[in-house]
């Protein structure tokens, strides 16, 4: 696995900005996206700890509240922004310096204070499209803890 340190120059900007966070868990990421104050950075957090705790496999930071996204073949690639890669928010803490993944492929998308979350979602609610490329997607509403979908998501098959 690709580990970047704040000054090894091997970060680059690899497409537009986008206000979300990411965490590699396993070998692909997942892109946490929602309005500022949904609980990306916590919910990032919490997966990194999952990792940690054998509930979903290794997870690791690629960005926290803003990363770079780009397509590479058809695949959509995660990087952090490079002024805050290795930094992660955690509320009650502030921002804290851990390990990170340089890149990662974006193979689950996270939507936090999602308006289109439901009990059982319609098919076309669970996938969305970044650049043309078609991603697994979880519509999450406010008042529900997005962790428990997450590794649900990642840990079971469609029935």
């Amino acid at each position: 696995m690709s580990q970047g340190s704040l000054n090894d120059g091997s970060l680059n900007d690899g497409g537009p900005s986008v206000h979300a966070s990411a965490v590699k868990v396993g070998q692909m990421a997942v892109l946490i996206r929602g309005p500022s104050g949904s609980g990306k950075s916590r919910l990032a957090f919490d997966l990194i700890m999952a990792g940690r705790a054998g509930m979903v496999e290794r997870a690791v930071l690629v960005g926290d509240d803003r990363v770079h996204l780009a397509t590479v073949g058809d695949e959509i690639e995660v990087r952090p922004a490079p002024v805050l890669a290795g930094l992660i928010e955690i509320r009650g803490l502030g921002i804290r310096r851990c390990n990170f993944a340089v890149h990662a492929t974006v193979g689950l998308v996270v939507d936090l204070d999602a308006v289109d979350a439901e009990r059982l979602p319609p098919a076309e609610s669970l996938k969305t499209s970044i650049f043309g490329v078609e991603i697994p997607r979880i519509p999450v509403s406010r008042d529900f803890p997005p962790l428990p979908l997450v590794v649900a998501a990642l840990t079971t098959t469609k029935s």
